[in-house]
C-alpha cells in the first residue's frame, strides 16, 4: 500500500512533468541507483583506461625503451585485472538497477489497477476497455524499458564521455576544445527532431488506444457479425483502423530512421576530422604516435556517446509520453473517497429516499427528478417503467455506484453518503442484467471474493438457483471451466450462474436487475419461486419488465422521467388502473 501511495505521490505533485513524475516513482529506491552508479563506474574502468594502454604499448613499441618488456606486462596485467572485476561488479549493479526498475513496473501496474477498482462506474464508462488494456500492458512496459534507458543506458552514454573529456584535457588542451565542438552540433540535432518526435509519437500512441478498443470489441461482436453477415464490414473497419496505424507509425519511422542517420553521417564526418587533425598533431611532434591512438578511441567513445544518447530520444519520448498516458488514469478525479466515513457493521435493509435528484456528468437532464419512497426492513420492491425511466440509475444509487446531486439516501435511518460504501457492499448482492462472469470454474465464479465455502452451501445455492441437475450432468461438475465471459454456458445458464453468486453471499439487500430475463418460461417460474423463498427477510430491489415476475413483490413503483408516479402492491395497482394496469394489459 506504500508503494503505491508513492506512485500517486509521484504524479499527484507533478501532473505536467514527466521526468519529475518518473524520479518521483522511484522514491525509496535512491539508495540502490546510488550503489548501481558506483558499481556501474567500477566495471566501466576498464573502457576508460584501455586507449591510455593501448597508447602506452603503441609508444613503447615505437621508443624501444630499456624495460619494454616489463612495462608491456605491466600494462596487460593490470588491463586483465580491471577486465576480470568487471565480471562482479557487472553482476551486483544489475542486480540492484534491476531490482529497482522491476518494482516500479509492479507497482505502476497495481497503482493503475487499484484507481480503476476507485474510479467512479460513470467515469470507468468513458473510458474504454482496449485503451486501459494498452496503459496497464503497453504504456507500463515503456515506462520500464524508459528507467533501463535513463538510469542505465544514458548513464553509461554520460560517463564514458566525461571521463573521455577530463583525460583528452589532462593530455591536450588543444584535442580536447577540438573535442568539445561536437556537443553544440548534437545539441542543435536534437532540437531539430525533439519536438517532431514527440508529436508522433503521441498520435501513434493514440492510434494504439483506439485499435486495441476496436479490437476487443469486434472480438466481442464476433457472434453478432457472423449471425448479420456483416465479416466484411467489420475487417474493413479494422482495416481502416490498421491503416491508420501504418501511416502514422510510418510517419514515426521516418523522423526517427532520418534523425539517426543524419546524426550518424555527422558524427563520422567529425571522426575522420579528428583522424586527421591528431595524425597533424603527431606529424609536428605536439603528440606522440601512439596518443592517435588513444585520441581516436577517446573520440570514439565520445561520438557513440552523443549519437547513443540522440538515438535515444525517440525512446526517451515515447517513454514520457507514456508516462503522461498513465497520469490520465491515475490523476483521474473521479473517484470513491471513504477517508473518515462511518463503516457500516450491520445492515437492517430499511431504506428512504428524499427528494434524490440525478443528472449525467456534464448534462442538465435529470435522470431522477425529486424522487422519494421509503422501504421498509425486508420488504421487496420493484421498479418497473418504460426504457430510460430511470429504473437502472436508482439501483446504482442503491448500490452506491453513482451520488445524488440533490437530496439524501437513507439506510437504517443514515446518510449513506456519510458510510464507506465498501463496508455497506459487503452486505448486499447484485444481479446485474448483462451477467458477467470470468474465465474460470462454475465453483469459482460463484464464490468469487469468498474464503472458504461449503460443499452444502454450494449445492444449497445450486438448487435454488435450478442449477443443481445442470452441474450435476457435467463431466467435471463444479470444476467445469465456463470460458471466457462465461460462453461455453447458454444464456440461462450464465443467469442462474449470476444468481447463485449472489445467493451464496446470504446477504441483507438483493438488488435484481432483470435477473430472469435470459432464462425459458419454466426455468423463469422454478427461480422465481426460489427467489421468493429466499429474498424473505431481506430487503430486494428489482427491475423487471416482464410484470408477471414481479407479482410477489410486496410493492411496486412505476417509474417515469425520474420520478415515482404509482406506488402499491401489485392488487392495488391493477384496482387503480392507472400507469401499471395500462403496462400489465399491453403484456397480456
Amino acid at each position: 500500500m506504500e508503494s503505491q501511495n508513492v506512485i500517486q505521490e509521484s504524479y499527484s505533485k507533478n501532473p505536467k512533468n514527466a521526468f519529475k513524475i518518473l524520479i518521483g516513482l522511484y522514491k525509496g529506491n535512491y539508495i540502490k541507483f546510488i550503489g548501481s552508479t558506483i558499481l556501474f563506474i567500477i566495471k566501466h574502468v576498464p573502457t576508460s583506461i584501455m586507449p591510455i594502454a593501448i597508447a602506452n604499448i603503441v609508444n613503447i613499441a615505437i621508443d624501444r625503451p630499456k624495460n619494454a618488456e616489463n612495462l608491456i606486462v605491466i600494462n596487460g596485467t593490470i588491463m586483465i585485472a580491471l577486465i576480470l572485476q568487471n565480471l562482479v561488479s557487472n553482476y551486483y549493479h544489475t542486480r540492484l538497477h534491476s531490482i529497482a526498475i522491476r518494482s516500479v513496473e509492479s507497482r505502476l501496474r497495481s497503482a493503475l489497477i487499484k484507481k480503476l477498482q476507485e474510479l467512479s462506474i460513470p467515469h470507468q464508462k468513458d473510458m474504454a476497455s482496449g485503451a486501459l488494456q494498452s496503459k496497464i500492458m503497453r504504456d507500463v512496459e515503456s515506462v520500464q524499458t524508459l528507467s533501463q534507458q535513463v538510469f542505465v543506458g544514458s548513464l553509461n552514454m554520460i560517463i564514458n564521455m566525461a571521463t573521455s573529456l577530463v583525460i583528452t584535457l589532462l593530455y591536450s588542451k588543444t584535442v580536447f576544445i577540438f573535442f568539445l565542438i561536437t556537443v553544440p552540433v548534437a545539441a542543435i540535432i536534437i532540437v531539430s527532431f525533439r519536438e517532431k518526435i514527440k508529436q508522433s509519437n503521441s498520435k501513434f500512441r493514440r492510434e494504439m488506444e483506439k485499435t486495441s478498443a476496436k479490437v476487443v470489441e469486434m472480438i466481442e461482436l464476433v457472434p453478432i457479425a457472423r449471425a448479420h453477415a456483416l465479416e466484411a464490414k467489420e475487417v474493413k473497419r479494422l482495416d481502416y483502423r490498421f491503416g491508420q496505424i501504418l501511416e502514422k507509425g510510418y510517419r514515426l519511422d521516418v523522423i526517427q530512421s532520418v534523425f539517426g542517420s543524419v546524426s550518424w553521417a555527422v558524427f563520422q564526418i567529425f571522426q575522420i576530422i579528428c583522424l586527421m587533425f591528431t595524425g597533424y598533431l603527431a606529424f609536428k611532434g605536439r603528440i606522440s604516435s601512439g596518443e592517435i591512438t588513444m585520441y581516436q578511441s577517446y573520440f570514439a567513445t565520445i561520438v557513440n556517446s552523443v549519437s547513443s544518447l540522440i538515438t535515444l530520444v525517440p525512446t526517451i519520448t515515447k517513454g514520457m509520453e507514456s508516462v503522461t498516458s498513465i497520469g490520465e488514469v491515475l490523476n483521474a478525479g473521479e473517484v470513491e473517497r471513504y477517508d473518515n466515513k462511518k463503516k457500516v457493521k450491520t445492515v437492517k435493509g430499511a431504506f428512504e429516499f428524499k427528494n434524490v435528484s440525478y443528472s449525467y456528468p456534464n448534462t442538465d437532464n435529470k435522470v431522477i427528478d425529486n424522487f422519494s419512497l421509503s422501504i421498509a426492513e425486508g420488504e421487496s420492491i420493484a421498479f418497473v417503467g418504460e426504457s430510460g425511466s430511470g429504473k437502472s440509475t436508482l439501483l446504482n444509487i442503491i448500490i452506491g455506484f453513482v451520488k445524488p446531486d440533490i437530496g439524501q439516501v437513507l439506510l437504517d435511518g443514515c446518510d449513506m453518503a456519510d458510510m464507506d460504501l465498501r463496508s455497506y457492499r459487503n452486505h448486499i448482492a447484485v444481479v446485474p442484467q448483462n451477467t458477467i462472469l470470468f474465465a474460470g470454474s462454475i465453483r469459482s465464479n460463484i464464490t468469487y471474493g469468498l474464503d472458504s465455502v461449503s460443499e452444502n452451501q454450494l449445492k444449497e445455492v445450486l438448487i435454488a438457483a435450478n442449477l443443481w441437475e445442470v452441474v450435476n450432468d457435467l463431466k467435471d461438475g463444479l470444476d467445469t471451466m465456463v470460458g471466457e465471459h462465461g460462453d461455453k454456458l447458454s444464456g440461462g445458464q450464465k443467469q442462474r450462474l449470476s444468481i447463485a453468486r449472489a445467493l451464496i453471499r446470504n446477504p441483507k439487500v438483493i438488488i435484481l436487475d432483470e435477473a430472469t430475463s435470459a432464462l425459458d418460461t419454466v426455468s423463469e417460474r422454478k427461480i422465481q419461486e426460489s427467489l421468493n423463498r429466499l429474498c424473505k427477510g431481506r430487503t430486494t430491489f428489482m427491475v423487471a419488465h416482464r410484470l408477471s415476475t414481479i407479482r410477489d413483490a410486496d410493492k411496486i413503483a412505476v417509474i417515469e422521467q425520474g420520478e415515482c408516479v404509482e406506488f402499491g402492491s401489485y392488487e392495488e395497482l391493477m384496482q387503480k388502473k392507472g400507469k401499471f394496469y395500462k403496462y400489465k394489459k399491453l403484456q397480456s
